[in-house]
Order: structure tokens, then sequence, then C-alpha cells
């Protein structure tokens, strides 16, 4: 038997509040901690799902949740008004992660990190309870902590929306040999790591926004006799409202099994303390170094202070970290096959300058983002790309900087550079993943020497740097066109000292450094996404042809011949390399008859929005004539192909074509 998608929803909701009611979470985890208890033993045995179910049934707690969990049987109306039933819930979740069923190990130790609810978001006390089945607004809340990531469901915007997720966190120490051990409270003390949070808003257009980031220090729940400990945390906004509460969410924390032995919160207090004074006496060296060599590089040559030299930079939160904080070595495992699949992975991210309230003057607000919070967000301004491009190409082995000057117009801007191993030199667009090799010109050469004519859109170039180098340049002109990258040349790049660069920017250098992210798998079905944006597209055009008075007739073999020139698209983006299009232009001859004429439009989005990509086409004089053709025999095709990266980041490509007989 097979229920609506309204009525599922409305049982859902009846059997959530049904143990909400029972309390069931607390009998759960009373089951779980006796059930840890009893299978610890010499031998570590690991507990199954099995045993769990079998405990729970022992207990009687399955036996109470069915006695006291009746269903009506209800008409799909009302009786007495006629109306359908109201769904039961206000917002539904599209893109649902199916929850991966894991064995829970006795012998490791987890901490369950709950969210039970959010209040004092005043950004939305004056929005409405939206009605049923109403599309709103959303928020998210991303967890991450020692290289595992986590997702609540969305939860409609409100002034006390209804944050309740629970995530189960592994502790365990890494690069000791001991990861498989578990881990006692002195050790979990000297983790410094802490839970990041970051709490995004998605509109009713499916764009989103940053609300928060916050480091969660978890181990004040190392000294609570209970193994638990509950608390409000407040969430502050990010950019320019930084110190500018953005709500509450309450929080509790419970280790799994219990420490036998808890620590004092003296003892925690005093750890925490000695952690923000080493990580303020390494911060306060370096920058005491680097006001030093600011001097030294101005002295060089008083040209040099115009130069746009980026030793600092502000995250989300307002705080200044060097730059080469923002660069790590990051390897995607089997997500990303190669450097040119992670610079097209890299520009499918969405670009976003940081917002600015009220104008600023036409400046440019300045906002690095952390990595977590970028790929949380799914887009950034042109700092976070490169960032991300450069920790991609580290991790692919290549030797990657980080490029901060200008382009047209002075206009501000990053992009990344490789050295190859014969000294060629290579830029990477990071919001568009074009690629330029890059020849110098010589300014001292004869006025009639043939001279490489400049490739890339760059001007100006006034540092570069990654995870453990920073070189300014101290060439008398900053132009890119005649810039020599010999970074082993002292007197055309001034470099920082790498000690102190690592003492503040290695990882686990500093407690203020935010830990590393890895790269998320898509979970998004690209056959489906595909068939359901073709589908939207196919009843757009249908209607609005329809209001042209003008009959549509699709032609699916035509539709499906043009899958091939969109997968050579996205290949060449991918590789540079273009190759089936003689395929294509061949399969396409023979598919259109002699005396017919064929017109296709290709266009690439990074949405999945079917409407948006629509009026987007009939911008396009080349796509209205498609879309509106009028003749004798007119048959239609489109096609869609979504192409799923890494962090659900898609690659759209949409394809329209016609053919129609030519009547003179």
């Amino acid at each position: 038997m097979s229920l609506p998608p309204e009525k599922a929803s409305e049982l859902k909701q009846i059997i959530r509040n049904h143990l909400l009611k029972m309390d069931i979470h607390g009998r759960i985890r009373e089951v779980l901690a006796e059930t840890v208890r009893d299978v610890q033993g010499p031998a570590h045995r690991p507990l199954s799902e099995t045993d769990f179910l079998h405990a729970l049934q022992r207990r009687g707690i399955i036996e109470d949740v069915m006695k006291d969990l009746h269903f009506t049987q209800e008409d799909t109306t009302d009786a007495e008004t006629g109306s359908p039933p109201k769904p039961a819930t206000h917002f539904v979740d599209k893109n649902i992660t199916p929850l991966k069923k894991t064995n829970i190990d006795p012998s490791r130790r987890h901490l369950y990190v709950q969210v039970l609810g959010g209040k004092a978001f005043l950004e939305h006390l004056q929005e409405p309870e939206p009605l049923p089945g109403q599309v709103c607004s959303t928020l998210t809340l991303y967890l991450h902590f020692r290289n595992q990531r986590f997702r609540s469901k969305p939860v409609p915007c409100a002034c006390e929306p209804d944050l309740k997720e629970g995530f189960l966190l592994e502790i365990r120490r890494d690069g000791t040999g001991e990861g498989s051990k578990m881990v006692d409270a002195t050790t979990m003390l000297s983790l410094c790591d802490p839970v990041h949070l970051v709490l995004i808003r998605t509109d009713t257009s499916g764009e989103t926004e940053l609300v928060s980031s916050y480091f969660l220090d978890w181990r004040a729940v190392l000294g609570s006799p209970s193994g638990k400990t509950c608390f409000a945390m407040e969430l502050m906004g990010v950019g320019s409202e930084c110190k500018v509460p953005a709500g509450v969410l309450t929080v509790s924390l419970e280790l799994y099994p219990p420490l036998t032995e808890t620590l004092s919160a003296a003892v925690i207090s005093t750890q925490q303390s000695l952690e923000r004074q080493r990580t303020a006496e390494k911060e306060r060296l370096f920058l005491v170094y680097a006001k030093q060599w600011w001097r030294e590089f101005l002295e060089i040559r008083p040209s040099n202070q115009s130069k746009m030299v980026k030793i600092f930079a502000q995250d989300e939160n307002g705080a200044n970290r060097p730059t080469c904080s923002y660069v790590r070595v990051l390897r995607a495992g089997r997500l990303l096959e190669s450097p040119r699949q992670a610079a097209r992975f890299v520009s499918l991210l969405a670009h976003e300058k940081a917002p600015m309230v009220g104008g600023g003057g036409g400046g440019k607000q300045e906002q690095w983002c952390s990595l977590m919070a970028f790929l949380c967000r799914g887009k950034g301004d042109c700092e976070d790309h490169a960032a991300l491009l450069c920790s991609l190409l580290l991790g692919f082995g290549l030797d990657a900087y980080v490029c901060v000057g200008t382009k047209a117009k002075a206009t501000p801007h990053t992009w990344v550079l490789t050295r190859g191993t014969d000294g060629s030199i290579t830029f990477w667009e990071s919001l568009t993943a074009h690629r330029y090799l890059h020849r110098a010109i010589d300014p001292d050469a004869p006025p009639l020497a043939p001279q490489p004519k400049p490739s890339s859109p760059y001007r100006t170039v006034g540092c570069v740097f990654n995870h453990q180098t920073f070189l300014a340049n101290c060439q008398p002109s900053d132009a890119v066109e005649i810039c020599v990258f010999d970074f082993q040349n002292q007197s055309r790049w001034k470099a920082m000292s790498e000690e102190a660069l690592k003492s503040v920017c290695a990882p686990g250098s500093t407690a203020s450094l935010p830990p590393l992210p890895p790269l998320c798998a898509p979970s998004l079905d690209p056959a489906a996404a595909s068939n359901q944006l073709e589908l939207e597209m196919r009843f757009l055009v249908s209607e609005h042809r329809k209001d042209l008075e003008v009959a549509t007739v699709w032609d699916d073999h035509l539709s499906y011949l043009l899958s091939s020139a969109l997968s050579a698209y996205e290949l060449e983006r991918c590789t540079g390399v273009s190759c089936g299009n003689e395929e294509f232009q061949d399969a396409v001859r023979r598919a259109v008859p002699d005396g017919h004429t064929f017109k296709g439009f290709p266009i690439h989005f990074l949405h999945r929005n079917a409407r948006r990509a629509f009026a987007t086409c009939l911008r396009s004089v080349f796509c209205e004539e498609i879309v509106c053709c009028r003749g004798d025999h007119v048959r239609l095709a489109v096609r869609v192909r979504v192409f799923a990266y890494p962090e659900n980041a898609c690659a759209v490509w949409l394809m329209f074509a016609c053919k129609y007989r030519c009547v003179l």
C-alpha cells in the first residue's frame, strides 16, 4: 500500500509527536549506556544494530511504543467542510540524504551533540508563520569535527526555529598509532579541535546566505559527573555584523560511553587558558615580525607602498588571520580526478562579493571565508575561490600559489599561479577555470625585437603566497606582463621567514586556526535531476508557445541526440580538449531530412531553477528564434544534462533545438 506524500508526512508527524511525548530519546540513551557497559569486556565485541534492538525488546520499549500508538481511518476530505486535510508540516526537504546505518563500536569514544532548538533569531521576528504547503525560507545547520561532516534537516525560518537534531561524532586521536584505542579524559583534553557549526539561510529561490560561523569548545563535558552537559550558545553574525548576535541555540553534549573518572573544572579551564595564552603569544610574535618585515620592504623602494601586499585578511567572524592560513594541502580522494577537474569544480561555486550595508561608497567589503563556511554556503568572493583552488592544486602535487593583484580597470582580484619544473608559469582563473600561459615581456629588449602578447586579463601582482610561503613583489614595476616569477631571486621577490609562517599557519600550530574540512561527495542523482529539469523546460516551452497560439510537437529522437553535444561541452570545460563534435554533426545530418533546417542553442548554468533558466534563455535572440519557431513541419527538441561535483556543485547544460521545412 502506498500513501500520497501529504498523508505520509502527516503519519510521520503523528509518530514523531508520540515518540517525543514518551521521551523515547531519553529511554533509548539509558538502554544504550547499559548495553555498552554490558558488552564492554576483554573482547571488546562491537555493538551491532541487532544487539541493540534485542536490548530494546527486553526492556519492553518497543512494545510500549506500539501499544499506545493508535491510527484512525480518515477520509481524504473533511466531513464537515469538504476540504482536503491540511498537511502536517510546513516544509518538505527535496534534497533528502538517506541516513547511513552504522554499528556503534563500544571500544571507541563518541560525542553526541544534540541541538534542542533555537530562539532570539530577531531578524525573523516579523515573519508570519508559513501556511501549510507554502514555500518558505529555511535554516540549515552544518557541523564539522575532525574530518567528520554532518548536516541538519532544513527548518522554516522563525524567531524560534525548530532546529532539533542529534549528531554522533567519533573522538579519536590521529597520527599516534593509537587510533583504535578508546581515548581517555586526559587525551581528550589535549584535543583542541573545536566543533565548527555553520548556519545557512536558504531563500525561496534557492539562494544561500551565511548566518553564523561558530567554533564550539566541547571539552566542558569532560568535567560533568553524568557525562552530559546542556547550555545556550549565542551565535554572532558575520562580516560587518560579526559583533551583532544572530540568535541562540540550546545544545546538549554527552559522552558515550561515560567517563569512569571525570576532570575537574579547574583542570579544564587551566588547559584552555594555556592554549589561549600560547596562541596569543605566537600571534603577537608574528605580528612583531610582520611589522619589521614590512618596514624592510618599504625601504627597498618607496613605490612598494602602493603595491597590493596582503599579509593579513579578515575572516567571516572579523578575526584577522595571516593569508597563508587560508591555504592548506587539500586532497579530494576519489571525488576529483585531476587538477583541471578541480579547477572546474571550484568554478562551479557561484561568485558573490561580500555584502555591504549602505554600499560603502563603492568600496570593496573585505571578507575571506573559512573553507567550511565557503563550502556550506556554496558561493563566495574571488579570494575564497582562489584559496580553495590553490589548496586542491597543492594536493595534486603542483607548486601552486595565490596571487593578489588587479585586473582591468584596477579592480582588485586574486587568482592562482603554478610553476612547472621547467620554469613555465601558468595562471589559473578560479572563477572560470581558464588557464593562461605567462610569457614575460623583456623591457630591455631592442625596439624591433618580437615580444609575446599578454594572454591573461591580469594587470598587476603585489604578492603571492601558499600554505608555507609568502613573497612580495619588489621589482621596479608590478605589471604582470613584465613580471619575472623567479621566486629564488631575492632582488625580485622578498620572502617572509618560513619558520615564522609555520608558527601561526601550520596545522595545529594555534588553537585559533580553523580545522580543514574534507570535501563531501555529491548526494544529487544527476540522471533524476536532468529528467526533472527537462520536463520542467518542456512544460515552460509549451506554455510559452501556447500564449503565442502556436502548436508544440516534440521530437524525442532529436532530443536524445543532443546528449552527446552536451557531454562534449562539459568534457571540454574539464580538460580543455574538444572531442565528439564529428559524431554529433553526423547524427544530426541523419536525423534532419533533406529540405529541412536545423537550429541549436546550448547554454550553461550553475543552478537548477527552471524558470530562471528559461527567462535567461529567452533574452538571447537565437534561443527565442528556436522556442518561437513557426513554419512547416516544425519539430522541437530540448535536452538537459546535470553534471554533479563534490559539495553538490552542479554544471547544468541545456540545449534547445528545432528542425523545420524550408519554404521559399
